[in-house]
């Protein structure tokens, strides 16, 4: 392996003089697996310190790491990425991770929010997916730079988050979308895994222009909170998760019901916490993110457009 090479390589990447796909092409030929390359790309964040011209993709198409099963419809439409800057309310910078088909159409956008990683290759593809079924996704760094493999580094990342301040974040993640000439709004869809599906709950209390909300195995909320949730919600839960009680995610439902939201629970029978993930072998559910991916996009469907 050339390490000088790959270097190189993951340097015009950071710069926008490479597009994902003919990084992994390259990297791949020079590491001898796609997993390498894959490893690779996920370390190439960037930094707020930066300054990278967006990538413009033709005729994008998923990869083998992309999250969950199935492939978006290939549209013919060339995708935009980039690590965008906006900020808070008292003008201190922000980071996030925006996919977007490319041109000024307006389009529905949604609000993409990472698992307790971070903002890790996953999360970026799973922007990347609603790009390519027509949205624009952004996802928020709420670690601001942070991210990690390791499940102690992840919780220790976990318990230093504050998570109000990661609410108010993520809706001056809504309120830069709306600034967008490309986004048709003013509703703005939120989804969020793991950490990012309670975030997701917790935003539903506090923001008033969401349109909808997914939260793949999320906290749920207690029932009295449920009752002031501003937008629909699904929730997206597996029956072995062993850190997230079933019973709770149906408590919550009921309330849901009572006070007159809509919403929808789905329970898939043996899935584990992070079904959705396929980089996680340990958790990953083919047959149950096959389910999952069409009825969230449904959900936005419905609510968004």
């Amino acid at each position: 392996m050339d390490r000088v090479y790959v270097m190189q390589l993951v340097r015009s990447f950071q710069v926008g003089e490479l597009s994902r796909r003919d990084f992994l092409k390259r990297a791949t030929a020079a590491l001898g697996s796609v997993a390498a390359a894959n490893m690779v790309l996920a370390a190439c964040n960037t930094f707020p310190n930066q300054s990278v011209p967006p990538v413009v993709e033709e005729n994008p198409q998923q990869e083998a790491e992309s999250s969950g099963d199935g492939e978006p419809e290939d549209s013919g439409e060339s995708m935009v990425t980039e690590m965008v800057e906006y900020t808070d309310a008292d003008g201190e910078a922000l980071m996030g991770y925006l996919a977007r088909p490319a041109g000024e159409e307006p389009r529905p956008a949604v609000v993409v929010i990472q698992e307790w990683w971070g903002l890790n290759e996953h999360i970026k593809d799973v922007a990347r997916r609603f790009a390519g079924e027509g949205y624009v996704a952004l996802a928020p760094d709420l670690y601001h730079g942070q991210v990690t493999t390791e499940p102690d580094e992840a919780r220790k990342l976990v318990m230093e988050l504050d998570m109000a301040e990661a609410v108010k974040e993520i809706q001056r993640a809504v309120v830069h979308l709306q600034e967008q000439p490309y986004v048709q709004g003013p509703k703005v869809g939120i989804v969020g895994f793991c950490m990012g599906g309670g975030l997701v709950l917790q935003t539903a209390l506090a923001e008033d222009d969401l349109g909808a909300g997914v939260a793949f195995y999320g906290r749920p909320l207690e029932p009295e909170q449920a009752a002031q949730v501003k937008a629909p919600i699904l929730g997206l839960f597996g029956s072995e998760d062993g850190g997230i009680p079933i019973d709770a995610a149906q408590a919550m439902h009921a309330a849901f019901d009572e006070a007159g939201i809509e919403n929808e629970i789905r329970v898939y029978e043996g899935a584990q916490h992070a079904f959705f993930n396929d980089t996680r072998a340990d958790s990953y559910d083919p047959e149950a993110a096959a389910d999952a991916w069409p009825r969230t996009l449904d959900w936005f469907r419905t609510h968004l457009f």
